[in-house]
């Protein structure tokens, strides 16, 4: 197979699959063939692999009894002989429902289909027999095969409830078909099927439809999908279906993971053809780092190894073929503004209860920290302040610092000041710059001699001193140092090691991530927790350009450093973050998902407090990500690995040595670097 080009989504582990609702008519498969094929058409010329239909879409579902007659079994065979032969010309492979006799009986089958060859055909395990199901009437179950094998549409394929069809040129694409009853049972074939390997669940469907059942259908099909790691596509009979008894609503499903990627109008008359582009390789790293869905692999061995496979190729576009799913620019953000409101208040507790739990530990009834009048101190003070209102302590136990060093500007410095004013804890202002200077005095610095020499020394005799400040404090008045510090700083090594802003008795922030800071700063504005005063000055805070104020500037009325022209946009670094710590993606894929998601500059900007760039090109993505994976991978893990204790907020990972990230220090780059370089265009 010739090598994808980088615009399309099947080369970065991407699969666009459809799911089908023709028109049907009662016991009239040539009919039923037609409407196939023509919905076939239409999701081979948008680029889908795979199109599933309903259960016994060629014959119908209500065809009760007429499933016995010699006529509707001859009517079938030449529907589904037109069905493979068209699908000669399509670059689809066809998931059909048809009643197939073999072995003396008949039974339900699942047909995959692809360029004229039938891959293999699979027999319905469970037969519903209660209510208004009376299918062990006419059908036997897959338990009853005699043979593995079966004659369809002319030709001998694999039959049988056992089968597993596996792509050999898409990397984690192996599917399994299942139909209908199959899926509601306590113990799905699929399951089973998922733990052998099958990362796109099939289920063919002809559920009829009552009062809240296309709901249930929904959360089914989605827990299956979250449950077995997997990708799970549903398509239930529609209209033309025999209303003797029963409706129909023709309900379309796509599910990964827990989440509904997709799902088609229902009771419409017109055919439905419904799409989403499933993700292969988050499916395969959800997988190879769930350790527990290894041990159940192993729990079920000997059923699974007896499971069959069917290598088979799929009609992957070689031309480009472009992403729809929806990628959001803040992975750790939500874009809803009520699940992001859900989001801030829990993240909010988590850190108060971590504190909260510290604070009881040892005893301590003063925390001591050091207010810059940015971001990440900030939210920590109002964590600070929530605990003592928590413990039923005074917020005036919280004993709050300004440092003013070389580069405060007189903005930061307000805005500190008036923040701990609000919040009502005890301020106090050290002036760093005495003893900063006899530091560089004593180590014989240019500075010291008024040479202006701003280098990493510079920088970090000021950092040095704020901590080693706090720390004293913490022992002169039997309190604890709450740290400031946030993910999105340790991923990047952007802190001093030791006794620097690296170091604490408890962090607050260190799982949180910058661009998450901003928005619970901004939700305790938009929920008033601290009044009028307290939103007046988060809100100027949530203005103020991001910066460690340790190199002077010409006009100290705002910073002059800018952290971000340094280590890179903490939006576009977090991103990068996100997949390479959650996912272990490798660059070239995280660069196309990053261009995705930031090349409209129209997309991302929502109605609050917090401001961002716009849009980035996929050269910047590519120079600000090989930028991240140096800092990442080669020069700051060995302050990870010496880092406080704090509680990690969210599924999206900490950096902790002690939870989820276990790294040696001196790693090398070069794996990363080079592929990001040789795969991703300029």
């Amino acid at each position: 197979m010739p090598a994808l080009p980088f615009d399309s989504l099947y080369r970065h582990g991407f699969a666009r699959v459809a799911v089908a609702v023709p028109r049907v008519r009662v016991a009239d498969p040539a009919f039923n063939a037609e409407q196939t094929i023509e919905l076939a058409g239409l999701a081979a010329a948008d680029h889908a692999v795979l199109t599933v239909f309903p259960e016994l879409g060629l014959s119908s579902y209500t065809a009760e009894d007429l499933f016995h007659q010699d006529a509707l079994d001859d009517a079938v065979t030449t529907a589904l002989h037109a069905v493979v032969a068209a699908s000669g010309d399509l670059d689809t492979v066809l998931v059909v429902g048809a009643p197939v006799r073999a072995q003396g009986r008949l039974f339900n089958c699942a047909i995959a289909i692809r360029r004229g060859a039938v891959l293999g055909a699979v027999p319905k395990s469970y037969l519903p027999n209660y209510r208004e199901f009376y299918e062990k009437r006419q059908f036997a179950a897959a338990r009853e095969v005699l043979d593995d094998h079966a004659t369809i549409a002319g030709q001998r394929v694999p039959f049988g409830a056992d089968l597993l069809f596996e792509a050999t040129n898409l990397d984690g694409f192996t599917m399994h078909l299942e139909i209908c009853e199959d899926g509601w049972v306590p113990l799905p074939p699929s399951g089973f099927a998922a733990l052998a390997g099958a990362s796109v669940l099939v289920n063919l469907s002809a559920s009829n439809i009552v009062i809240g059942k296309a709901d249930y259908r929904r959360a089914l099909c989605a827990s299956h999908s979250a449950r077995y790691l997997a990708a799970y596509l549903y398509a239930a009979a529609g209209h033309g279906e025999s209303t003797t008894d029963l409706a129909w609503d023709g309900q379309a499903l796509v599910c990964e993971n827990g989440e509904l990627l997709a799902e088609g109008a229902r009771f419409t008359d017109e055919p439905r053809l419904v799409s989403a582009d499933i993700d292969l390789r988050r499916l395969a790293a959800d997988r190879i780092r769930t350790t527990s869905f290894a041990d159940n692999v192993h729990d079920h061995r000997e059923r699974l190894i007896r499971l069959r496979r069917i290598a088979f190729e799929l009609p992957v576009p070689t031309r480009p073929v472009g992403l729809r799913r929806e990628i959001p620019r803040f992975p750790y953000v939500p874009s809803d503004p009520a699940a992001r409101n859900e989001r801030c208040a829990e993240v909010h507790h988590i850190q108060v209860e971590g504190l909260t739990t510290r604070v009881r530990a040892t005893g301590s009834r003063h925390l001591i920290i050091g207010v810059s009048g940015g971001l990440d101190s900030t939210q920590a003070l109002i964590v600070a302040a929530k605990t003592m209102d928590r413990l039923g302590l005074p917020r005036a136990n919280v004993l709050a610092y300004t440092m003013p060093g070389f580069a405060t500007s007189t903005r930061t410095h307000a805005d500190a000041h008036r923040l701990m004013a609000a919040l009502g804890v005890t301020a106090g202002e050290i002036d760093i710059r005495p003893s900063a200077e006899q530091m560089l005095r004593d180590l014989d610095h240019p500075a010291a001699h008024d040479i202006p020499q701003y280098d990493t020394t510079f920088e970090n005799v000021q950092a040095g001193e704020r901590t080693s400040h706090l720390f004293r404090l913490a022992n002169h008045h039997g309190g604890l140092v709450v740290g400031t510090g946030d993910l999105s700083e340790l991923a990047l090594g952007w802190c001093t090691f030791g006794v620097g802003d690296h170091m604490a008795h408890y962090s607050v922030n260190a799982s949180v991530p910058k661009t998450l800071i901003k928005y619970l700063i901004a939700w305790a504005v938009d929920t008033d927790q601290f009044g009028a005063a307290a939103g007046e000055v988060l809100s100027s805070i949530l203005r103020t350009e991001i910066s460690p104020e340790l190199i002077p500037a010409a006009d100290d009325s705002a910073p002059g450093q800018r952290s971000e022209d340094t280590v890179g946009p903490y939006e576009l670094q977090d991103f990068h973050l996100y997949y390479l710590l959650r996912f272990g993606y490798r660059p070239s894929r995280i660069a196309y998902l990053a261009r995705h998601a930031w090349s409209d500059p129209e997309r991302g900007h929502w109605p609050d407090l917090v401001e961002h760039r716009g849009a980035y090109d996929l050269p910047t993505i590519k120079y600000w990500l090989a930028e991240f994976l140096r800092r990442f991978v080669r020069t700051s893990q060995f302050k990870r690995s010496t880092l406080p204790n704090a509680p990690k907020v969210g599924s999206g990972g900490s950096l902790s040595p002690r939870g989820d990230w276990r790294a040696p220090s001196d790693a090398s780059a070069a794996a990363w670097l080079d592929e990001l370089a040789r795969d991703v265009p300029d």
